[in-house]
């Protein structure tokens, strides 16, 4: 093991971990925040991260143009439930054979603030409130694979955060979606609204969307 690339992996993760936590704790997700991606220090994520670390970009898919597969990777996604990939199934009559299913809302809010905490490890002094969003909308076509109310609401989430910013995306998240915990999601009245808005933010901002053409899978799993 190269020990210099061990211990900025180690310092990566640990910012990244700090980053996601603070998030959480604003969102009032006290214990998956102190929780979150604690599975990173096992061996077979942390060996990853110490052979093919880069700092701009996530190790696993490093190891997967190297090998073929992250072991990483597989390991990360099932002992993490702020993933999508935890949130599949087999399907009944289902033609692709395994679907996305809903994820309770405390995940999909710890799955914001992970990306928010990715996003701005990774891309540095070119992260913007839009950052997170504009990686979402580039990603939407490939995630056939995750349940449509997860999408919206991811999207409602990220945008709201790319108009907004954090105080208020984060403070709606604890204060609102959250305390609907219990009840079925359905599309909030401005929910386009919300979209059209950070749609446009994300064109006028040119800053966040260079960093995202340099390193179009730094924030990737």
């Amino acid at each position: 093991m190269n020990f210099s690339k061990a211990w900025q992996h180690l310092n990566t993760i640990n910012h990244h971990k700090m980053a996601v936590m603070t998030n959480c704790f604003r969102m009032g997700l006290i214990r998956q925040g102190l929780l979150h991606d604690l599975s990173k220090y096992a061996p077979v994520e942390f060996r990853t991260g110490a052979k093919y670390y880069q700092g701009d970009r996530s190790p696993n898919n490093a190891e997967r143009e190297d090998i073929g597969l992250s072991y990483s990777w597989l390991h990360h996604k099932g002992r993490n439930k702020h993933h999508f990939e935890y949130w599949i199934d087999y399907g009944v009559n289902c033609k692709t054979i395994i679907k996305g299913v809903p994820m309770p809302r405390r995940y999909v809010a710890e799955m914001v603030a992970d990306r928010v905490g990715a996003s701005k490890v990774y891309l540095g002094s070119a992260y913007s409130h839009t950052s997170p969003y504009l990686y979402l909308q580039r990603s939407l076509d490939h995630l056939w694979f995750v349940h449509d109310e997860v999408k919206e609401q991811l999207q409602y989430l990220l945008g709201m955060l790319a108009v907004y910013g954090e105080k208020e995306a984060f403070s709606y998240i604890r204060k609102v979606y959250l305390k609907k915990k219990k009840e079925p999601w359905t599309r909030p009245a401005d929910f386009d609204t919300i979209i059209q808005m950070a749609d446009k933010a994300i064109q006028n901002d040119s800053k966040s969307a260079e960093a995202f053409d340099h390193a179009h899978d730094s924030v990737s799993a």
